[in-house]
C-alpha cells in the first residue's frame, strides 16, 4: 500500500480533480448565461420591453464571447503541453 502512495503524486491528483471540477462548473455557468440571455431577450422583445431585451441580448453576447474565450484557452493549454 505504501509503495502505491509513493508512485502517485496525490497533490497533483487533487489539483487536477478540483481544477477540472471548477472548470466544468464555470463553463456550464457561462454557457447557461448565454442561453438565458438569448431566450429572455426574445421573451422581452415579444413583451414589448426593448430596454430589458437589449440588456439580455448584451448578456448573451458577452457570455458567448466568454464561452468562446474559455474554449480557446482550453485548446491552447491542451496543444502546448
Amino acid at each position: 500500500m505504501f509503495v502505491l502512495a509513493k508512485l502517485i503524486d496525490t497533490e497533483a491528483l487533487w489539483q487536477t480533480i478540483w481544477s477540472g471540477a471548477l472548470a466544468g462548473i464555470g463553463v456550464s455557468v457561462v454557457f447557461a448565461l448565454t442561453i438565458l440571455g438569448a431566450t429572455r431577450s426574445t421573451d422581452m422583445r415579444q413583451a414589448d420591453r426593448p430596454a430589458a431585451a437589449t440588456a439580455y441580448a448584451v448578456l448573451a453576447a458577452v457570455s458567448s464571447l466568454a464561452f468562446l474565450a474559455i474554449i480557446a484557452y482550453g485548446v491552447t493549454i491542451i496543444t502546448t503541453k
